[in-house]
């Protein structure tokens, strides 16, 4: 099974969630039972792990929304960003690039164009703010190692 549909896979996991009561364990099990699914291991961590992070990934994604209230995002286009914003931020080994592309694919098959756009621009402005914490991470990185470099240079 390729990345991109194991991605697909954790995405339909992410979904189902939205309308579950269960744990995401016992909804991969449900699934694997009920509906024969193999479920790629990469699909049942990134899912498992979104789950997790699901209060900070939604308040980003309602900051970064702008003029979209929150009941007005479809669930495909909130499971979707909920996904793409969890491998931005917690899959380093995943290029932001790729991440952003997959979603907005996704959107495509399963959303339409409204919602592929939404989620491009969703997604850019986290990538924005992304890039600009790494800098400010590095910049303060570098300020913090001056006194030492200042030191060795005397």
């Amino acid at each position: 099974m390729s990345r991109r549909e194991a991605r697909e896979q954790a995405f339909i996991l992410i979904f189902e969630k939205s309308f579950r009561t269960e744990n995401m364990q016992e909804i991969i099990d449900l699934a694997v039972k009920s509906r024969e699914l193999e479920v790629e291991p990469f699909a049942a961590e990134v899912a498992l792990h979104a789950v997790e992070h699901f209060e900070a990934l939604d308040a980003r994604i309602e900051r970064l929304s702008l003029k979209w209230k929150m009941n007005r995002i479809s669930k495909v286009a909130f499971a979707i960003l909920r996904l793409a914003l969890y491998e931005m931020i917690y899959e380093s080994d995943i290029p932001v690039s790729v991440s952003i592309n997959e979603a907005v694919e996704l959107a495509k098959k399963y959303a339409g164009e409204e919602d592929s756009s939404f989620v491009n621009g969703v997604l850019g402005a986290a990538a924005k703010e992304l890039e600009a914490d790494k800098v400010g991470d590095e910049v303060q990185g570098d300020a913090n190692s001056m006194p030492e470099k200042f030191e060795e240079q005397q």
